[in-house]
């Protein structure tokens, strides 16, 4: 669907307009279009981004993908993290340190996916789109927001050629320069990570270049400061070059003519070495947290809202469980008629959480040394990140707490995420009675007693968070009146 072929204001284009198709806005339009949200997504570039940039899924984000359905593929494109491998002599070719990156674990009943996978963001944006495609969304670029106003219905965006579209509720999605929280005057909190400049580009290599696939090459003594190149998986001899300059008054030249000198002066690959560089670009690390996540009907997701540095890969996850957040909750007031404070629970849960994601990138940056990098552990998976004491925790039952990550389970047929999987809300009665007809948004399973959960009922929330808990059903049907689950 083409822009100039939307309806101007005052008419409705969608429900939802997404500004930014980046992993945010892509995942997000992923989930409003397989709950039925009429959703725009809209990108001012001509192509989706080109570089990995990020390049970790996280294993909480593993298990979004697998409810997206399109987990198989991403593990198809994707690696294991290879080891790092420390280059050192003056001319960096002498085999030093090798050690891992990421703190590996074995799959669990309670946690089929405990590593990290790495897949450049680029290829990960080209499968969302893909499954956004199959399910009948579409991106369209060359769209360029300008400005937008709000009212007590709808928001008025307003774009480079003229045209407008007027949506119910917009999400920004538009990255840490963001022009929506620009429009909206809403600040960016923060501090400066590192006053060095960073240089990351993607680069093909030629088959005679002198480094593997199977390692994360890293010359941190080199001069000028450190470098590395980590293979990235889908594209033979695609690497990610990652440059620090021990000068802050340093100018990265990010141009391919840079690129290649650079990597000629601090690592064994000679320019002509480099067969192409797909994307460059330079960088200062700094963390910064929006004031807020919502104005009006207008909400900030991913760098939109929070910017991280790379360092424990946590900027494209943490924004993938924005959306993942905010998905659920559009869908219900939109499509099931839910109260619209639901929406208020978006920032209520997402900002603190954002917060302390924050200061865990931020303490592993100043903690590492280039080519000394300690171990990533259990804290950069996210899989612990709850919302306990939250709007949306209510009750108590068993061995869980409301707000909690809903564990998986090995059932005689299948698992607990494949209950789980898909828009709906999931009640577990694990040797308890539930009630009937709780109507077509809440799907029921009576399960023998298990004891990562316990004895009681449990609701699964669309984002898998167990939301509500209890002995008997007391409580529950107030739950779904306020979250718009309820029958009728």
């Amino acid at each position: 669907m083409a822009l100039n072929n939307v309806k101007q204001a005052p008419g409705f284009a969608a429900d939802v307009l997404v500004v930014g198709a980046g992993p945010a806005g892509l995942a997000l339009a992923v989930d409003l279009a397989r709950r039925g949200v009429s959703t725009l997504l809209v990108e001012k570039s001509d192509a989706l981004f080109p570089g990995s940039r990020g390049k970790a899924v996280q294993p909480r984000t593993l298990e979004v993908l697998y409810d997206f359905g399109i987990l198989d593929e991403v593990r198809a494109g994707g690696c294991e993290y290879p080891r790092m491998l420390n280059w050192e002599g003056p001319d960096g070719t002498v085999r030093g340190r090798e050690w891992d990156i990421m703190e590996c674990a074995e799959p669990t009943g309670q946690t089929p996916f405990p590593n990290a996978l790495m897949i450049g963001q680029s290829h990960l944006q080209a499968l969302l789109h893909d499954h956004l495609r199959g399910l009948g969304g579409e991106v369209v670029f060359e769209a360029e927001l300008t400005g937008l106003d709000q009212d007590a219905d709808a928001v008025t965006a307003r774009f480079a050629d003229g045209r407008e579209v007027r949506a119910r509720y917009l999400v920004a999605a538009d990255g840490g320069k963001s022009t929506v929280r620009r429009l909206l005057g809403v600040s960016m909190r923060g501090e400066r990570v590192d006053p060095k400049p960073m240089l990351v580009a993607d680069v093909i290599l030629t088959p005679d270049a002198p480094v593997d696939e199977d390692h994360w090459h890293m010359w941190p003594g080199a001069s000028g400061g450190g470098a590395s190149l980590c293979p990235l998986p889908g594209v033979p001899r695609l690497f990610q070059l990652y440059a620090q300059y021990d000068d802050v008054d340093a100018v990265p030249d990010a141009t391919p003519e840079g690129v290649r000198k650079l990597a000629a002066t601090r690592t064994p690959v000679t320019a002509d070495q480099i067969a192409e560089v797909v994307w460059a670009s330079e960088f200062r690390p700094w963390a910064a947290l929006a004031e807020r996540f919502r104005e009006g009907r207008v909400f900030l997701v991913g760098d939109a809202a929070h910017v991280h540095s790379p360092a424990g890969a946590q900027g494209l996850n943490t924004s993938v469980q924005d959306v993942y957040n905010l998905g659920w909750k559009l869908g219900q007031v939109l499509r099931h008629g839910a109260p619209a404070e639901l929406l208020d629970t978006y920032e209520q849960e997402r900002l603190p959480v954002a917060a302390d994601v924050l200061g865990i990138s931020t303490r592993l940056h100043r903690e590492a040394r280039f080519g000394q990098q300690p171990q990533r552990g259990n804290e950069v998976k996210q899989l612990g990140i709850g919302y306990r004491g939250g709007p949306l925790a209510s009750g108590r039952a068993g061995a869980l707490e409301p707000g909690d990550r809903a564990p998986d389970g090995v059932l005689p047929e299948g698992r607990l995420f494949d209950l789980f999987r898909g828009p709906h809300f999931t009640l577990l009665a694990f040797g308890a009675e539930p009630p009937t007809d709780l109507g077509d948004q809440v799907h029921v399973h009576e399960l023998s007693p298990y004891a990562t959960y316990g004895r009681g009922l449990f609701l699964i929330r669309p984002d898998g968070y167990l939301g509500w808990a209890g002995e008997t059903a007391e409580g529950l049907g107030e739950y779904l009146e306020r979250t718009g689950a309820a029958a009728g």
